[in-house]
């Protein structure tokens, strides 16, 4: 089994590789205890911080532990898990893959580095994205020029979609940016940068992971999984993502969500992912897709429209994905922690944050704020 296929286990010749090896998924369930524990983690660390975890230097190990992941996810059979594990799978590839600037640094790649020519090809788009080169002159293909393992390019360099592909792979992307009607058009040819071709087929990995998820999966493999099942659904329990709350009191949000709060109200402008962090939250939290359109009506550069689009994406009603707000971890990557707390340093999500403010409040604190907004 290659490095690149256990580096990349959603490619459809890793699929392939396993399948000629003629594995026995009972038998590595039963016997193979570190593709078990591989495995286990990947789905783990999904929820924990949205990430798989460190691979191992064995490729089989880490190859079977993916389809064994999958297997583990089909078990506990829970939409939030789905969607945090293939997010979490196409982050690590999007990583791996990479959109590094130094160009040199990419064409001295090893030859397990997946190359965007390839990814594109494994999703059949290699003939709807042209390369742009620095003086607007179109490339034959985005492969064709240098090396041809180079990864990702440069910003300085861009693309150019069809605008059939791009609708495709854009209908799940967060953020007024991605938006056709906000892209110029021209020739029927989306213009996109580097990073944001590493964006949209990050996307494209994310949907081949969560493809035919849940699996049935035969009694025997799930009677010898059972006790990593467990595990995982200790996990999910303790994270607490699944509790449907419906109750909003901003004083007993985490640090973050109120200094966002903050911000909104003070007519600051936040950048996408805070908008997306705080929205998502106010969703998860019960609010509806009207009472977060008259929340951000204070803030000076309020638009009803946009607002009220990208808050039905996120809770699912105009997408097929329904989103959770950011884990810990990624409100830190993007510089949207602050203020931490001594609460902050016993979860990993900002919803484990308030839930356990709310299991902790008075019921003279637990006012909701949506009815003293009513009484006011």
């Amino acid at each position: 089994m290659e490095r690149r296929h256990a580096r990349y286990p959603f490619l459809a010749a890793a699929r392939e590789a396993v399948e000629r090896a003629d594995v026995d998924l009972l038998a590595i369930a039963r016997d193979e205890e570190r593709v078990v524990e591989r495995a286990t983690e990947r789905v783990e660390r999904s929820l924990s911080d949205g990430t798989i975890g460190d691979p191992r230097r064995d490729a089989r190990t880490e190859l079977l532990s993916y389809p064994l992941a999958r297997v583990l996810v089909s078990l506990v059979d829970e939409h939030v898990l789905v969607r945090k594990y293939a997010r979490a799978e196409a982050s690590a590839a999007h990583d791996r893959f990479g959109t590094a600037a130094d160009e040199a640094a990419l064409k001295s790649t090893s030859d397990d580095r997946l190359a965007t020519a390839d990814l594109l090809a494994e999703f059949d788009l290699a003939r709807h994205v042209h390369s742009v080169d620095s003086s607007g002159a179109d490339r034959d293909s985005v492969g064709g020029v240098g090396d041809g393992a180079a990864t990702i390019g440069t910003d300085a360099d861009a693309h150019r979609v069809d605008v059939g592909a791009y609708l495709g792979l854009a209908a799940d992307m967060w953020g007024d940016e991605w938006r056709l009607v906000n892209r110029p058009l021209d020739k029927g040819q989306v213009p996109i940068t580097h990073a944001e071709l590493g964006d949209l087929l990050e996307k494209a990995i994310e949907r081949r992971v969560a493809d035919g998820l849940p699996l049935a999966v035969p009694e025997p493999v799930a009677d010898a999984l059972a006790g990593p099942e467990s595990q995982v659904r200790e996990t999910l329990s303790e994270l607490e993502l699944t509790r449907e709350i419906d109750t909003v009191v901003p004083d007993l949000f985490p640090p973050c969500m109120r200094a966002l709060l903050d911000s909104v109200r003070k007519g600051e402008h936040l950048e996408h992912h805070s908008r997306f962090a705080i929205t998502a939250f106010l969703t998860s939290i019960g609010m509806s897709t009207d009472e977060i359109v008259e929340f951000y009506s204070v803030n000076p550069g309020f638009g009803e429209e946009i607002t009220r689009y990208q808050t039905d994406h996120i809770r699912g009603e105009t997408s097929p994905t329904e989103y959770s707000p950011p884990s810990c971890a990624t409100m830190q990557s993007y510089g949207d922690c602050v203020n931490m707390d001594d609460r902050c340093e016993t979860i990993s999500h900002p919803m484990a944050y308030y839930e356990g403010a709310l299991d902790d409040a008075d019921d003279d604190e637990l006012a909701d704020w949506r009815e003293t907004e009513a009484d006011a």
